[in-house]
């Protein structure tokens, strides 16, 4: 049986406005997470997250849907794993939260839909594991990337 949530957290040196641009303005996108992002901001927006060399060894581009905007405390996108059009069935849900915590922010990203992917258990687990993994690493990255704008 799959997991359905991934959920991850790090606070960053940084105000919750300077986190929430890193996460949703494409070219800061670029500098953490995918190799190359074009993105709507907002509720109902489109993009796609172009990734190479930072998470995969093949070239993969990934469309996203906007699901919610709420600067500087939310963002929240659908995307579908197999670089398909969002849509059920294949969709998973990522939610970014943003919290005051002294002088930092607390970000704390969960990735949700695993169960629910119309996939065999082995894609679902192969996925959920990627991922698992995969955000450890893109959180990281976003931490030094944030570290070195300061």
């Amino acid at each position: 049986m799959t997991p359905d949530i991934i959920s991850k957290d790090i606070l960053i040196s940084a105000p919750a406005e300077t986190v929430y641009r890193v996460i949703t303005e494409p070219a800061q996108i670029a500098r953490w997470f995918a190799d190359a992002a074009e993105l709507d901001p907002v509720p109902g927006g489109e993009g796609t997250l172009t990734f190479e060399d930072r998470a995969t060894n093949q070239r993969m581009a990934v469309k996203l849907t906007v699901q919610a905007a709420e600067p500087p405390r939310r963002f929240a996108f659908c995307w579908a794993p197999d670089g398909e059009q969002p849509h059920e069935g294949n969709t998973l849900l990522v939610e970014f939260t943003l919290t005051a915590e002294g002088d930092g922010t607390r970000l704390r990203v969960t990735e949700s839909g695993f169960a629910a992917l119309a996939r065999p258990d082995q894609d679902k687990g192969g996925y959920y594991e990627a991922h698992d993994k995969g955000w450890d690493a893109h959180l990281a990255s976003l931490h030094g990337y944030v570290a070195g704008q300061s």
